[in-house]
């Protein structure tokens, strides 16, 4: 199985920046299909971005212009570059790395995301 940690959480002001990480271990970082997700409290957990094993991206509309997700399979590590970031971005930030055949795939502790002034 495949471990995952996320990083780069924090508190930011409306119009910042974060870089949020997502490091695996333990299998084929290369071969999974590999996904951003958020959870705001009281909120269903909702798709953010995704990055198949092929290089293939698709995101939420929410956040399309503005998040960029991105893979370093030397480096076994997922990215979600957000900027101009909006109060309503606010939630926890989950990694979900999946097979194909998978219903639900291995996840993350999560990172909070602080957007306020």
């Amino acid at each position: 199985q495949v471990q995952l940690v996320e990083s780069g959480g924090g508190l930011v002001q409306p119009g910042g920046s974060l870089r949020l990480s997502c490091a695996a271990s333990g299998s084929i970082f290369s071969i999974y299909d590999m996904t951003w997700y958020r959870q705001a409290p009281g909120k269903e957990r909702e798709l953010v971005a995704k990055i198949t094993s092929g290089g293939s991206t698709n995101y939420a509309d929410s956040v399309k212009g503005r998040f960029t997700i991105s893979r370093d399979n030397a480096k076994n590590t997922l990215y979600l570059q957000m900027n101009s970031l909006k109060p309503e971005d606010t939630a926890v930030y989950y990694c979900n790395a999946k097979f194909i055949w998978e219903s639900r795939g291995s996840w993350g502790q999560g990172t909070q995301v602080t957007v306020s002034s």
